[in-house]
């Protein structure tokens, strides 16, 4: 009965044809939407490490770079584990470059100084804190620039300093010109009128070894680098001594574009970097035990320096 009814009435049979065919293309459609929007949030969850977009992080160069990179190495690590996505650390050529590269935007965070994170954030306002990393030796999350001397060239105190050869770190340098240069002011001691030679060094390490081989008398540095030297032998303890300490100064940021990524992800670079293991190092090289969240006010006393020496230019001679 049903073969006869199937072949005596054409508009039937057409009009069931009809209706297969179009059940078979709306499953059809409903299935490839389906397995459309799984394959999106599963990119959107599993980001693969192996095709992820490079985290890209700026680091000032405080040390010799392969050594720095040495130190740096164990934080690539842990954070490409954590994030699920590379990690590459540039070490800049010098202090402006990582401004320049944070600012411009061709790195996504930046390891800065008090004194590069406010020049950073004066020219883009995008650049923002995200941690700070706690000093070991202090527990707190700061540090101290000193001036250190040569004892054998009679420089006990900073008014000893005129006449002498003296090195910064670099214009652009916190604990190495700045903090520093505001002592010198202080104590009424203008170097570009007082001292004999004044050079750059480039780096705290090469400042520590441009006092060591005897180009300079004295240097501006920050404590952790001048004891680093100390433990090592390059600055015996006997010869080189502190004869200027600063007030504690906000440690080194960690900065990022906040425009370059969401507040979720913002949150979760910061809580990757609180919870990393203690002994992580910080963008000087040394030990920190552990990081603290950050922000643009703890580095208002530093911005005020800045911008009272911001005219003053010391050239090297």
């Amino acid at each position: 009965m049903k073969f006869s009814i199937w072949r005596k009435n054409s508009f039937l049979r057409c009009s069931l044809v009809f209706s297969l065919l179009f059940c078979m293309s709306a499953i059809a459609v409903s299935c490839t939407s389906t397995s459309s929007n799984e394959t999106s949030q599963a990119e959107k969850i599993s980001p693969n490490p192996a095709t992820s977009k490079p985290l890209r992080v700026a680091v000032l160069p405080w040390q010799s770079p392969e050594k720095q990179q040495e130190k740096l190495q164990p934080l690539a690590e842990y954070l490409q584990k954590i994030l699920k996505r590379p990690v590459n650390f540039q070490i800049t050529k010098n202090y402006a470059a990582a401004v320049d590269l944070v600012v411009k935007e061709e790195v996504d965070m930046a390891y800065l100084a008090a004194l590069t994170y406010i020049k950073a954030h004066e020219r883009n306002s995008n650049i923002k804190p995200l941690v700070i990393p706690i000093d070991k030796a202090s527990g707190r999350p700061w540090y101290t620039s000193v001036i250190v001397a040569n004892t054998a060239k009679n420089i006990k105190s900073l008014q000893d300093l005129k006449g002498k050869r003296f090195a910064f770190v670099s214009p652009s340098s916190t604990s190495g010109f700045l903090i520093p240069m505001n002592g010198l002011q202080t104590a009424d001691i203008n170097p570009t009128r007082e001292f004999s030679k004044i050079r750059y060094s480039g780096s705290h390490d090469k400042a520590g070894q441009d006092l060591a081989d005897g180009v300079v008398d004295a240097i501006a540095d920050d404590k952790a680098s001048f004891l680093r030297s100390q433990k090592s032998g390059k600055l015996a303890a006997a010869k080189y001594k502190v004869i200027w300490e600063s007030k504690p100064i906000p440690a080194p940021p960690i900065v990022i574009n906040t425009k370059k990524f969401s507040p979720e992800v913002i949150k979760q670079l910061q809580q990757a970097l609180i919870d990393a293991p203690v002994g992580v190092v910080d963008v000087s090289g040394t030990e920190s035990a552990g990081y603290t969240l950050g922000k643009d006010a703890d580095f208002e006393e530093i911005r005020r320096i800045y911008t009272r020496l911001k005219s003053t230019k010391i050239a090297e001679k």
